[in-house]
């Protein structure tokens, strides 16, 4: 195999950027062949806006099933993930998986036993993971010289979304179709990337608003306390509501703390281990000396398309994904312990009981009620 053929099943926002990404030929060794739609504006959409060879579909199903893809890339409303990658899977083709990797993590669970049985590639489009700041953080904790971590902050509160982007579409921001809100649309990448640099907390407490700032069934704000398993202590908090916005990652290590804001790592670092000088100092008012610096990047942020590039690298070469897909649901856990924690206005832990959440988050699907769909697709490039 010399190229991947590749079809995408959802063209709205976020589907129809990496359509025209690959057709452009921004993703070397992946060809655009198919794409599928339960709409038929986004089939004329495409049929305007990518090459004339590109076959459209109405079912996502009928796309695998059509034997002119090597892989597909599921960029559907959020319950539907899961089950279009297990249909992909388990009839021979690779699957990328759009974020979230579904709504609720027993979902996800089947979908990862699915993968786990197959020998095709399974990634998610976890593409903050290519920024370059991101990736210098992960690999200064891995290689161990800023000691054990003791506290995380992060604020992201720079998702900021006006009441018509709520309205653009009948299924955004209910629970029936949805699933949840900025936890689950909005900051997937940064309780992934809170994981991958810190690991999963074991307990949560969280307040999740629902409707506070926009008229929505599900949560546009949220403030949530993190415990884990060696004692160090987090808080997340994130909104659409705040303009100008924040996003500002705060971790404190043994060694000193970072901050990454602006593109940017600065490392206040400690010159000698904040645990051995506290124990040791003799001066009670006594602080260890410490230096600033930035730390130096590669500069590389490919986004989308570096995750794309690596998706056809394994299935071609075999090199590393960006992200497994089997990963996506590390994220989901700690979203779903979030919603159980408000929902239930108690600390749980982690991992969470999923038949509980399940009951919790049906309830709330029960009275959902799916708005009249506006029609409205948003150019989503620039936005993550």
């Amino acid at each position: 195999m010399e190229e991947v053929r590749i079809g995408i099943i959802g063209i709205g926002g976020m589907g129809a950027n990496h359509a025209l990404s690959i057709a452009s030929g921004m993703v070397p060794r992946m060809r655009l062949t198919a794409v599928a739609d339960a709409r038929e504006s986004r089939l004329e959409w495409a049929k305007d806006n990518l090459p004339a060879d590109v076959v459209c579909f109405s079912d996502g199903r009928k796309l695998v099933d059509s034997g002119i893809c090597d892989a597909v890339f599921v960029a559907t409303p959020h319950y539907q993930h899961p089950e279009y990658v297990i249909y992909a899977l388990e009839h021979g083709l690779h699957a990328i998986c759009e974020k979230p990797a579904g709504v609720y993590t027993k979902q996800v669970r089947a979908m990862n036993e699915a993968a786990k049985k197959s020998d095709r590639v399974f990634a998610i489009m976890f593409n903050q993971r290519t920024n370059c700041v991101y990736r210098k953080l992960h690999e200064m904790i891995d290689s161990g010289e800023l000691g054990a971590l003791k506290r995380v902050n992060w604020i992201i509160t720079d998702w900021y979304r006006t009441q018509s982007y709520y309205d653009a579409a009948g299924w955004k921001a209910t629970w029936a179709g949805e699933g949840g809100g900025v936890l689950l649309n909005q900051c997937p990448h940064q309780l992934d990337l809170l994981q991958w640099l810190c690991g999963l907390p074991v307990r949560v407490r969280a307040f999740c608003h629902e409707a506070k700032w926009h008229d929505i069934e599900v949560e546009d704000d949220v403030t949530a306390y993190m415990e884990f398993a060696n004692g160090a202590t987090g808080v997340f908090v994130t909104t659409t509501g705040d303009a100008p916005g924040t996003n500002r990652l705060e971790l404190t290590f043994e060694m000193g703390k970072i901050v990454c804001e602006h593109d940017r790592l600065v490392f206040d670092r400690l010159k000698v281990n904040e645990r051995e000088f506290c124990k040791t100092a003799e001066n009670g008012f006594a602080k260890p000396e410490m230096e600033r610096m930035e730390v130096e990047t590669d500069g590389m942020n490919e986004q989308h398309v570096g995750v794309l590039k690596a998706f056809a690298g394994r299935i071609l070469d075999g090199t590393p994904l960006i992200a497994e897909g089997v990963e996506g649901i590390n994220a989901l856990m700690l979203s779903n312990a979030m919603y159980l924690s408000s929902w239930l206005e108690k600390t749980v832990e982690l991992p969470i009981d999923e038949d509980l959440f399940l009951q919790e988050l049906d309830k709330r699907r029960a009275g959902s009620v799916l708005k009249e769909d506006a029609g409205v697709v948003f150019d989503t490039k620039g936005t993550y």
